[in-house]
């Protein structure tokens, strides 16, 4: 099968699953609204078709591709996945509107830039695992950044007495506040696994390679673990919740995707 027609197809699915979110999520309350269904099957069908597009990319004979574009676009198919399966129990849904346009654009880039960086087919089990649990903790820190995101613009609405629109749509206030310390504390455990056993089973989590991601790694784990404790002792939420959320996230993603971009793109 042709492998950019296949992303294209997902491509117009994840468009079309965003298109179907929106109009349900902004159309007035009187009015007869698309079944919450239809968006998540259009979702469904997307990652299903990324995934296909990931396994022709990043498996090679020489072993697993996480160049620049290519590990972007499987953090966007971890994200959406578990954006997926979390909609099942829980109202997140409406977060694929942000995230599903980056995660096709994601894929465009994957499939129009083919570059290659390569974790040896013969790498350590640990190292996989680390290189696993890394992209898990980005995954749900990425999802974390977006609710946060919309669970200030709801806190201001409310604050403002605008409740209507969209904000009408979604969960209570407290609902949504709940669910997102929910997902910085998965996220926050997770990094705090990957640091580990990249102690564990890296000869060197400072070498030269590796000096720039650690060092901002650890100041992401530092900004989240302030952020969850003046939760804890202070209630910190809304504005305050916001920044050090988005705060964290911008650390981690300079921690991976920083040192690639500069090696594969400016370097190259």
């Amino acid at each position: 099968m042709n492998t950019t027609l296949i992303a294209s197809l997902a491509v117009l699915l994840y468009l079309a699953s965003a298109l179907a979110i929106a109009i349900r999520l902004f159309r007035p309350a009187d009015q007869k609204r698309i079944p919450r269904s239809i968006g998540l099957a259009l979702m469904f069908v997307g990652v299903n078709l990324h995934a296909w597009v990931l396994f022709q990319s990043l498996f090679t004979d020489a072993g697993l591709n996480l160049s620049l574009f290519s590990a972007s676009s499987l953090i966007a198919w971890t994200i959406l996945l578990v954006l997926l399966f979390s909609s099942l129990s829980k109202p997140m849904e409406n977060l694929g509107i942000a995230l599903l346009p980056l995660a096709a654009l994601s894929l465009i880039l994957q499939v129009h830039y083919h570059t290659l960086s390569l974790l040896p087919a013969d790498s350590p089990l640990g190292l996989q695992i680390h290189v696993v649990i890394s992209l898990l903790a980005y995954s749900l820190l990425a999802i974390s950044s977006v609710q946060a995101v919309l669970l200030a613009i709801q806190d201001h609405h409310l604050r403002h007495r605008h409740p209507g629109g969209f904000i009408r749509a979604l969960p209570p206030l407290q609902t949504m506040e709940t669910l997102l310390f929910e997902l910085i504390g998965l996220g926050f455990v997770l990094l705090t696994l990957s640091l580990l056993s990249g102690l564990l089973f890296l000869e060197d989590l400072f070498a030269q390679h590796l000096a720039h991601k650690t060092t901002l790694s650890i100041a992401a784990w530092l900004v989240f673990a302030t952020l969850l404790w003046g939760r804890f002792r202070f209630g910190w939420r809304g504005q305050k919740a916001l920044i050090w959320t988005l705060v964290g996230f911008v650390v981690l993603m300079l921690a991976y995707f920083g040192s690639k971009a500069v090696i594969e793109l400016l370097l190259t």
